[in-house]
């Protein structure tokens, strides 16, 4: 919890980031303080969604035209909001990570093991951020009528463990990444695992970690 490192390898490589990018994204729109329940006309899904449901479909279901449309929306526009998140990685002495857009698609999304750590210990100071990492699905009606379900990208979560933070990101440069601070028999522990083979090898991967020490 204090941020203490028990093991690592590559602890210092910088590397693409995926969609761990959409919590610092979500970091600085909830400093933005910006009413959560407006509304904000989007096409996406065929509805308007408030910010508040943005933010959920951003960090549960990862997706990415809601990660871009809070940073649209972000009082000081797009190009504000992409330097609040770089000011904010910066004010938390993460020296290693740069961010060019906010959904984690680029590869130019960069960061360090040791940097993403400090990500996931100042997200834990969010209690949105903490809710959103413990649902398994969100439901949401979708065009005038369907209901739809979107799961977890995380598929530990629902299953018995307490998270505080889970982000997962995956694309052909970064590999399969998560990143989750979680309370375990030994104390809350924190793993950030970077360049895994593919999503269905990180969720095996950072559990073992997790539960190794």
């Amino acid at each position: 919890k204090d941020g203490t490192v028990l093991d690592g390898s590559n602890t210092t490589d910088v590397r693409s980031i995926a969609s761990i990018t959409k919590l610092m994204t979500v970091m600085v729109t909830l400093d933005n303080d910006q009413p959560l329940d407006e509304v904000i006309s989007t096409k996406l899904y065929k509805k308007n969604l408030t910010r508040r449901e943005l933010i959920s479909l951003a960090i549960i279901k990862s997706d990415n035209e809601a990660a871009r449309i809070l940073c649209e929306h972000h009082s000081n526009g797009y190009d504000g909001c992409i330097q609040a998140m770089n000011w904010k990685a910066w004010t938390l002495d993460m020296k290693d990570t740069h961010y060019i857009e906010p959904t984690g698609l680029s590869i130019f999304n960069v960061s360090t093991a040791s940097d993403l750590v400090k990500l996931v210990m100042a997200a834990s100071n969010y209690p949105i951020i903490k809710e959103d990492s413990n649902k398994d699905s969100i439901k949401m009606t979708v065009g005038k009528k369907s209901t739809a379900f979107f799961h977890n990208t995380n598929t530990l979560v629902g299953k018995g463990y307490d998270f505080i933070v889970s982000k997962t990101g995956w694309i052909t440069k970064s590999g399969g990444c998560i990143v989750m601070m979680l309370t375990t028999e030994r104390g809350i522990r924190t793993v950030v695992l970077l360049g895994s083979k593919n999503t269905k090898t990180r969720i095996p991967e950072a559990k073992t970690l997790a539960l190794a020490y």
